[in-house]
């Protein structure tokens, strides 16, 4: 017959010894708000994908992030066409590849304001590009860089960069989700 105090020993043992160690939250679980029907945040990546729907064309995205993003008062301060760069130099790049840079600054001025560093990763970048899909076909994607994420390169960011970083964040996504089936 095992003495209960040596139940508890092994147990206490066993729980010390453990690898698995509870995930302990960090202290700034920030992120962004989804949408019903949207792919809930991966909180590990400073990336969020979303496949754009079979039969929206890649000018029908862009057409989208244009219309959309200036009603939620965003200007869409540059382009860049990283594959016509690339083929430019003889390099094939395999489908659709470009970032377009988005900004607020009602928004971005409450986290620079406070934390000027952030500046680094301004404005908000959402690119559009193509990958194979399962079935090795070129499939078209729309992904944001996350400006949540971002802030954890901040040292103790104020309450207010936090707010306005998932405002933003919270803004891009819903741009992009909209992009991402061709809504104007």
């Amino acid at each position: 017959m095992i003495r209960p105090i040596t139940i508890c020993t092994i147990l206490l043992t066993l729980v010390a010894c453990s690898h698995i160690q509870p995930h302990a939250a960090s202290p700034m679980e920030l992120n962004g708000n989804v949408s019903a029907g949207m792919p809930a945040i991966d909180t590990t990546s400073s990336i969020y994908e979303l496949p754009v729907l079979d039969g929206v064309s890649y000018q029908d995205v862009v057409d989208s992030l244009k219309s959309v993003s200036e009603g939620l008062n965003f200007v869409n301060s540059a382009n860049f066409p990283i594959g016509e760069h690339l083929k430019k130099r003889g390099i094939d790049p395999q489908g659709i590849k470009e970032v377009h840079s988005f900004c607020n600054l009602s928004l971005g001025a409450e986290i620079m304001l406070d934390h000027p560093e952030f500046l680094v990763f301004a404005p908000c970048r959402i690119a559009i590009y193509e990958k194979p899909d399962a079935h090795q076909k070129l499939k078209l994607f729309i992904a944001l860089a996350r400006p949540t994420f971002d802030l954890k390169s901040i040292k103790n960011p104020t309450p207010r960069a936090q707010k306005a970083a998932q405002e933003l964040e919270t803004a891009l996504l819903k741009i992009m989700y909209k992009a991402s089936k061709g809504d104007l």
